[in-house]
């Protein structure tokens, strides 16, 4: 018998319901697919989010906020993906709110470091990939995305987004990852 296979097995056996965990994911419509990627359409977003040098402590940060460290003590649920990337002189890493805020109900941080954005609406071509969360694995990717638009003469408008949606714990083979490039459509 496999490995991987034995694995899976112990995976539905430990942790039963883990997998159907249910995260509000971040809205959107498919607008194209290839056999490669898609293109998706994002309306508004609202997100909390930290720029640092390093993103070392951006997840606890984040973290602290959803749990209830800001201005209404309040704890507010988990949504995905969690995205990061290149930002000004830094590096992002972005929780979405759920859909129930907005900029006038959120709570606000209590951290300096964490703001309220909004990612405005727009069009977001995305390569989806299972496996860790690696640096290699995303950068594979973003490689494949990219030049697979360059050959479809789709307009990148922004370094490369990660997007990730399942927790640490999860198995590599059942793991959600993105890598999106905000694009230019009008097709």
């Amino acid at each position: 018998m496999k490995l991987g296979f034995i694995y899976l097995i112990i995976y539905i056996v430990v942790f039963p319901n883990f997998s159907t965990m249910a995260y509000e994911e971040a809205d959107y419509n498919i607008v194209y697919k290839s056999e490669i990627y898609e293109i998706r359409n994002y309306k508004d977003r609202l997100v909390v989010e930290v720029v640092s040098k390093n993103d070392d402590n951006s997840f606890k940060k984040l973290f602290r906020y959803i749990s209830g460290q800001n201005n209404k003590s309040e704890e507010i649920k988990m949504t995905v993906p969690v995205t990061q990337g290149k930002k000004d002189e830094g590096y992002y890493m972005q929780f979405y709110l759920p859909s129930k805020f907005n900029k006038d109900n959120a709570p606000l941080p209590n951290d300096p470091d964490i703001k309220i954005s909004t990612i405005k609406e727009g069009h977001f071509a995305v390569i989806q990939y299972s496996g860790r969360a690696s640096e290699n694995n995303f950068f594979k990717h973003r490689d494949i995305l990219n030049q697979k638009l360059l050959e479809d003469n789709i307009n990148i408008n922004g370094p490369a987004i990660r997007a990730t949606y399942n927790g640490p714990f999860t198995l590599p083979m059942m793991r959600r990852n993105e890598v999106m490039f905000k694009v230019s459509w009008n097709k």
